[in-house]
């Protein structure tokens, strides 16, 4: 069958640029793995709870941010809710104990109140975020790194420490992450607050899914693109099978744009032998960000019951005192290693029945540790894991440990079994300074990104921002090729 658009993979990405396709009256094609649409933007029951694979916080939505824009256009905001998250983060690691707000001016207030020596960082540090400084025209302005910036403006180890409390949701190592990224991505939580939606990511993620079928496009899961084949030197079209059943009939479709809401690197195998070779070029030098370890938890009891009061933390082990030490630490056994607790039933999430209460502990993580284990040690690790940060839960919230009524851990292994993003990646490339961008030149001009892997990053929001802007260049490209 021949479509305008095919999209290979249902990530936020790939979603977000279907449905705008869709409403624009192109015919589209998506296929996913997956038996659910989402990528990481998915949930899961088990027992009595829906279990959040991937969403902790969104930026926004506000006034002024993009998904404003884009959730309008396709009356997001009338089928899923969005519940405000009362704070930025609380960071502990047993010599501070501070709540970071997330207006901006608050923020720098307490921070000054205790660390009243770094007021110049301080304040150095929210004008990089909130007022970031313009580029002349022409001007090349080179990136740095979040690690140097706070060097030069801050002497304060603790007070770096604090500022860095939520760097696993960007990269494993201060050093190695852009300046301009970090103050991009973190000052939108400043200026816009943060949210979670109602009964989880896949309620998103399944909305925009419904919105591409009723605008007359098509989705498919269950199935795996296998190729993507050219006609007369231009891509013409994808095979593709049912996942698990590879004696099935090889399926074809047809398409005039290829929209890859997948991982890039895996584009290589499925591309044909010649413009793999350049998209193989391309990629050298851009290597994939991290991984993580999640415990996903079904408490019996709330744990305001308990006396916690916390949305988000973020635990960092005492032995952690410099910004270098950050990255040895995120090697080091689940005893020791800093990690994230989301406390879902602190917010109205409608992830748990009345009475009970849904959280998760993240950490970030490498496949590298576990794809070299037997199937016995990968399960033996995986409870190990489970016992020492369930232990280090107890240290944290006393009594929580006898509440607990379910517990799974998902590893870089699982991430990358259900997404096919290399190493396991969460965030698409590592967003080092100054990083490499693809030149898009240098491949079929119908072969188009819309995925965490593309110019816009990671997270959430990056890949709807990814999605939605590779849907406008397509638009504005056949708008003047008709012209």
């Amino acid at each position: 069958m021949k479509y305008d658009i095919i999209i290979i993979g249902g990530g936020l990405g790939g979603l977000t640029a279907g449905a705008k396709l869709s409403k624009e009256g192109k015919k589209v094609l998506l296929i996913e793995k997956h038996k659910k649409p989402g990528g990481c933007a998915t949930t899961f029951r088990r027992r009595d709870f829906i279990l959040e694979v991937g969403l902790h916080e969104l930026h926004g939505p506000a006034p002024g941010d993009l998904k404003m824009k884009i959730f309008d256009e396709l009356d997001v905001f009338s089928h899923v809710e969005f519940i405000k998250i009362p704070e930025f983060y609380r960071f502990i690691n047993g010599r501070s104990d501070v709540i970071i707000p997330h207006d901006p001016v608050s923020a720098a207030e307490l921070l000054t109140t205790c660390f009243p020596h770094e007021a110049d960082g301080i304040r150095a540090y929210f004008e990089q975020l909130m007022k970031p400084k313009k580029k002349a025209a022409g001007e090349q302005v080179p990136d740095g790194s979040i690690g140097d910036f706070l060097e030069s403006i801050i002497k304060d180890e603790e007070l770096k420490l604090i500022l860095l409390g939520n760097l696993g949701y960007y990269n494993d190592d201060p050093y190695s992450l852009s300046l301009a990224y970090y103050s991009q991505a973190q000052g939108s939580y400043y200026s816009a607050g943060a949210s979670f939606i109602k009964g989880g990511s896949q309620v998103l993620s399944d909305y925009l899914s419904g919105y591409i079928c009723s605008h007359g496009g098509e989705v498919i899961l269950n199935h795996r693109v296998t190729s993507i084949f050219s006609d007369n030197g231009r891509l013409a079209g994808v095979n593709y099978i049912m996942k698990n059943d590879p004696s099935e009939e090889v399926k074809t479709a047809f398409a005039n744009e290829i929209i890859a809401g997948s991982s890039v690197p895996g584009l290589v195998d499925l591309l044909p032998k010649d413009e793999a070779l350049k998209l193989s070029s391309e990629l050298k030098g851009l290597s994939p960000g991290p991984s993580l370890l999640t415990l996903y938890l079904g408490f019996s009891r709330p744990l305001k019951e308990l006396g916690w009061n916390n949305y988000s933390a973020f635990i960092f082990d005492n032995t952690v005192k410099t910004q270098a030490d950050i990255v040895k630490n995120n090697h080091a056994g689940f005893a020791e290693r800093l990690f994230t607790f989301v406390d879902y039933g602190q917010i109205d999430s409608g992830l748990a029945p009345e009475g009970k209460s849904v959280g998760a502990v993240c950490c970030i993580d490498y496949i590298k540790d576990w794809e070299i284990l037997t199937r016995e040690e990968y399960n033996i690790k995986k409870e190990l894991a489970a016992t020492e940060l369930t232990g280090r839960l107890e240290h944290l919230i006393p009594g929580i440990k006898g509440i607990i009524e379910y517990r799974e851990v998902a590893t870089p292994m699982t991430v990358k079994r259900y997404t096919l993003n290399d190493e396991g990646a969460v965030y698409g490339f590592a967003q080092v300074p100054s990083r490499k961008s693809i030149d898009l030149s240098k491949l079929p001009d119908n072969l188009h990104f819309a995925s965490a892997w593309g110019r816009t990053g990671g997270g959430f929001s990056g890949a709807i921002f990814g999605g939605y802007l590779c849907a406008i260049n397509i638009l504005r490209k056949r708008q003047t090729a008709s012209q």
